[in-house]
C-alpha cells in the first residue's frame, strides 16, 4: 500500500478555512440528534455515552434497529442496512463489542437467507414509505451490499460469533467473482475486505477489484467527469471519486489510486462544501424528510474523510 507522504497533510492543513465552524453550524441547524451527538464527539471533544443514548432510540426488541435510522428506509421495522449504519456508530465511539455485539448478531442470524448471510431489504418493509429505487420481494437473495460492510466491521472489532463463519465464506465467494458495474458493490467488498482477518488474501482480492474498477470507468479521475464530480459527491449507482472508495489512508483501495489523483479527488471534495455548510446528498430528494436527514450524514462522512487524510479543517493553528 502506498505511503502517503508528510507533504501531503501539510498542503491540505488550513486549506479549508472555517470548515469545520461552517459545518457544525449546518449540523445543529439541520440534523437530527444522532448526528448533533455524534459530530460534538467526533470533532468537539463531547461524550460517546450521549452517542449511545441517542442510537438507542433506534433499537427494537429483535435486536436490530430501525425508524429510519438510513433515512431512505422510513418506518420502525428492523433491516440490514439499518442494523450496519448502527454498527459503523457504535464502531466510531469504540463500543462494537460484548453483549451488544452479541445481541445484533443473534438478529442478523434471524435475518439471514439459507445461504448464512444477508438480503438487500427484508419484506417487513412492505407498506412504510422508502425511496423509490427500493424494491420489496417475499424471498430476497443474499447480498453482498448489505453483508460486506457488517461482516468487514465485527472482524475488525474482533467479534466472534457463529453467524460470521457462513456470513463470511458467502462475502469472500461473492468479492473474489464480483465482476463489478455498480460502485455501490465495490465499497462493500472494500469495507469487508478492510476488516477481513485473511490480510494476504485481502489484498489480493482487492488489487483485482483495483484494476478492474479503473479499466471499467467506475471512477472520476480528472476534471471533466461528469456533473457530481464537480461536488465530490456521487450517487448509489454513479460514478465514485477515488476518496469514496478509500477513505481513510489505511484502506484495501487506497493503492489503487496514486497520491496526485488523490489529491485531486480531495480536493472536489473539500470543494463541495455549500454555502449553508454542508455536502449534498442530490439521490435522497425523493421526499423532504429524506433529504434534509440525509445531508448531516453525508456531512459528517466528508468530514471524517478530510480528517483521516490530515486536513485540519479550517482549525487555528497551535
Amino acid at each position: 500500500m502506498r505511503s502517503v507522504p508528510p507533504s501531503y497533510g501539510r498542503s491540505m492543513a488550513g486549506t479549508g478555512s472555517h470548515t469545520l465552524a461552517r459545518a457544525e453550524r449546518f449540523v445543529w441547524l439541520t440534523a437530527r440528534v444522532l448526528e448533533q451527538r455524534r459530530f460534538a464527539h467526533l470533532f468537539l471533544g463531547g461524550s460517546a455515552d450521549a452517542v449511545d443514548t441517542a442510537l438507542a432510540s433506534y433499537l427494537n426488541e429483535d435486536g436490530g434497529y430501525g425508524h429510519a435510522l438510513e433515512p431512505d428506509l422510513r418506518g420502525p421495522p428492523s433491516q440490514p442496512l439499518h442494523t450496519a449504519h448502527a454498527l459503523g456508530v457504535l464502531d466510531s465511539i469504540g463500543r462494537c463489542e460484548g453483549p451488544r455485539a452479541e445481541r445484533i448478531c443473534r438478529y442478523l442470524s434471524g435475518a439471514s437467507t439459507r445461504e448464512g448471510a444477508l438480503p438487500a431489504l427484508l419484506p417487513t418493509q412492505r407498506g412504510y414509505p422508502a425511496a423509490p429505487s427500493v424494491r420489496v420481494v417475499e424471498d430476497p437473495p443474499a447480498d453482498l451490499t448489505a453483508t460486506g460492510p457488517i461482516v468487514g466491521l465485527l472482524h475488525r472489532n474482533r467479534v466472534w460469533h457463529a453467524w460470521l463463519f457462513r456470513a463470511t465464506d458467502f462475502c469472500w465467494a461473492a468479492v473474489e467473482s464480483l465482476e463489478p458495474t455498480r460502485p455501490h458493490a465495490v465499497e462493500a467488498a472494500v469495507a469487508f475486505l478492510d476488516g477481513v482477518p485473511d490480510r494476504s488474501r485481502a489484498e489480493a482480492a482487492a488489487d483485482r477489484l483495483g484494476r478492474l474498477v479503473r479499466q471499467r470507468g467506475l471512477v472520476v479521475l480528472d476534471a471533466g467527469g461528469r456533473e457530481e464530480a464537480e461536488t465530490g459527491c456521487g450517487t448509489p449507482d454513479g460514478l465514485r471519486h477515488p476518496h469514496d472508495y478509500a477513505r481513510t489512508p489505511r484502506s484495501t483501495a487506497r493503492r489503487w489510486f496514486t497520491d496526485e489523483e488523490l489529491t485531486h479527488s480531495l480536493d472536489r471534495l473539500r470543494a463541495g462544501q455549500q454555502e449553508d455548510g454542508g455536502w449534498p446528498a442530490p439521490h435522497r430528494s425523493w421526499a423532504p424528510g429524506p433529504a434534509l436527514e440525509a445531508r448531516p450524514l453525508v456531512t459528517l462522512r466528508a468530514l471524517e474523510t478530510l480528517r483521516a487524510y490530515g486536513d485540519d479543517l479550517g482549525r487555528p493553528a497551535g
